[in-house]
């Protein structure tokens, strides 16, 4: 029996998965060793990373590949926004900068959404599946650790209004994989965009950690 796409690129991601979860930079964040200085400069990087990935949603949404994916309430630019406009203050867009690393990996995504939909689903779906999933810990975190309102301004980026059973939204979206339009060989190509998905965010925890080291 073949084994489901789904399963194939969730088992074929996981040591890269794995190494982005427990970067030094997101072990520090969550175990409460850094300030809300760092977690304001993640999200601002996460905003450049989502710009990237939700600018190409009007080009691909009749996309036979990408289409089915892309769904108005997985949206999360409009609420890191929110996000930036509360931890930074009102004028945040003169003073947010992507790192190097940060760049590079929204060029990747905006050149996999302009040229490759089927690369553009690995890059969907290593974010909006673990923002549905490892995603509410670190909202928990943050609210626990800088006093953010419960599912208020602040962690917005993590809270899913829209989807009312992420566990069944969750189920529906592996189901959209198994059946993705693509050859076999064009599986393979997408597993492997997802491993470098992972790659490259695991380089913007690098950069951060190295502009947030924990204090010893």
């Amino acid at each position: 029996m073949d084994t489901p796409f789904s399963t194939l690129i969730r088992t074929a991601s996981h040591e890269q998965h794995t190494e982005a979860e427990t970067s030094t930079f997101m072990s520090d964040l969550l175990g409460g060793a850094l300030g809300v200085d760092a977690y304001a400069r993640y999200t601002e990087q996460l905003w450049f990373v989502y710009r990237a990935l939700e600018s190409g949603v009007e080009r691909l949404a009749q996309d036979p590949v990408a289409g089915p994916f892309l769904r108005a309430e997985l949206a999360r630019v409009p609420e890191l926004e929110r996000d930036l406009a509360h931890l930074r203050g009102p004028r945040w867009r003169e003073t947010v900068s992507a790192l190097p690393a940060t760049a590079a990996y929204a060029a990747r995504i905006g050149e996999c959404a302009r040229t490759w939909p089927a690369g553009y689903v690995a890059h969907h779906y290593t974010r909006y599946l673990g923002d549905l999933s490892g995603g509410q810990i670190i909202r928990d975190k943050a609210e626990k650790t800088w006093g953010f309102a419960r599912k208020g301004d602040g962690v917005r980026f993590y809270v899913f209004e829209d989807i009312g059973n992420p566990a069944a939204f969750k189920r529906h979206y592996r189901e959209l994989l198994d059946a993705i339009a693509v050859d076999e060989l064009e599986k393979q190509r997408v597993v492997a965009e997802c491993k470098r998905a992972f790659t490259l965010n695991t380089a913007v925890f690098r950069a951060l950690g190295e502009e947030f080291p924990a204090a010893a």
